[in-house]
């Protein structure tokens, strides 16, 4: 049954060992000036398997990128040097990891920022503010100021930089933040980009800010190490799209056009009540070189099954279980049973609880 999570494929210049991968999840584990820390460090070696890829969490691209509380950045040489531990821990147990890299945008706050936050357009988030991850209390989200052209020609260049820093850091490549209601999402969708120029309107001036972006670390680092992630039915964030299919299928033909060896390309399926696959089908008939999928399987991580087998090329990206279970990937193999995950920890700001302290199965055995 587990037959095909465990067979080889190529994704860039890796040749993965199996198809279960570690989902980037943001935890604030970092130090307050952003550097990673040896718990970081630890929490990578445990998941780490032989021809088994990892992608980091989120890694702002520049001191202007927007943060939120103890979250990494990879912009100033203390960091990529601190990055190199978790590189090279990765890579003694013979694993892959790619970096994952983000711009807020108006998801952040002018507390932490000390300026005021920016976007695509002038438009708040509706709703209440995440407090967990924010560190901040307040009542509503702020209106950012939108960017002009140049500040956006500035924005694709540090993500090129920030690409480059990765590769000094020891990554194995690094794969851009498109989704989940973040910078490069907020351009993508109509209801957050209501801008006239060359970076609003329709959906391929939309998709443009995200081209670009690719273009330029592709440039800096080559297809084959470059990945990006996107959320075609994400609604995170305040994010939805006149024509999610469309929009979304403009970007991936795109991308299939231009840059047809990306190592991968990302995708979050929708949560809804019908077969997943069905969800990515207008993507899947676009895309032709390896995607990695996230969407729930913590909860259903046997539903990886079935995906694997059905599409030859994919990868199953799983997060809340791999935090719980670092082992996860023999648990899979083995069968054996999980560990819960504790959500009231999954933010618990620069500890080891409920973040490296998760037992293996052959613990639990023995204990």
């Amino acid at each position: 049954m587990t037959a095909a999570l465990f067979t080889p494929v190529q994704v860039g210049n890796m040749t993965l060992q199996h198809r279960v991968a570690l989902a980037p999840m943001s935890r604030n584990r970092a130090s307050v000036h952003g550097d990673p820390t040896d718990i970081m460090v630890k929490y990578y070696k445990q998941r780490a398997t032989k021809g088994g890829l990892l992608i980091s969490e989120a890694v702002s691209i520049s001191a202007t990128a927007g943060a939120y509380v103890q979250t990494p950045g990879l912009f100033k040489d203390t960091q990529v040097q601190k990055w190199k531990k978790v590189t090279e821990t990765v890579h003694q147990q013979g694993g892959y990891i790619y970096c994952q890299l983000w711009h807020l945008g108006r998801t952040s706050t002018s507390a932490l920022m000390g300026s005021q936050i920016v976007s695509a357009s002038d438009i708040p988030i509706k709703g209440v503010p995440i407090q967990d991850i924010g560190g901040y209390t307040t009542d509503v989200y702020e209106t950012p100021r939108p960017l002009t052209q140049p500040e956006i020609k500035t924005i694709v260049a540090d993500f090129a930089q920030a690409a480059e820093n990765a590769m000094a850091a020891g990554f194995d490549g690094v794969e851009i933040h498109g989704a989940n209601g973040f910078l490069v999402d907020q351009f993508i969708n109509s209801s957050s980009n209501n801008r006239t120029d060359d970076y609003g309107g329709s959906s391929a001036n939309r998709a443009r800010f995200a081209l670009e972006i690719t273009d330029a670390v592709v440039s800096r680092i080559g297809e084959e190490k470059t990945a990006i992630r996107l959320s075609p039915y994400g609604e995170f964030q305040d994010m939805n799209d006149d024509d999610r299919v469309g929009t979304f299928s403009y970007v991936t033909q795109q991308l299939q056009n231009k840059h047809p060896k990306l190592a991968y390309v990302h995708l979050v399926e929708a949560r809804l009540d019908q077969d997943r696959s069905q969800t990515l089908a207008p993507f899947r008939a676009i895309w032709q070189g390896p995607m990695v999928v996230a969407g729930n399987y913590s909860e259903d991580y046997k539903e990886a099954y079935a995906q694997t087998e059905k599409h030859a090329n994919t990868i199953i990206a799983i997060g809340r279980a791999f935090l719980a279970n670092p082992d996860l990937v023999e648990r899979i193999r083995n069968h054996w049973p999980l560990n819960k995950y504790d959500r009231d920890t999954f933010y618990a700001i620069g500890t080891l609880k409920g973040y490296a302290d998760y037992p293996t199965y052959q613990q639990t055995m023995q204990a």
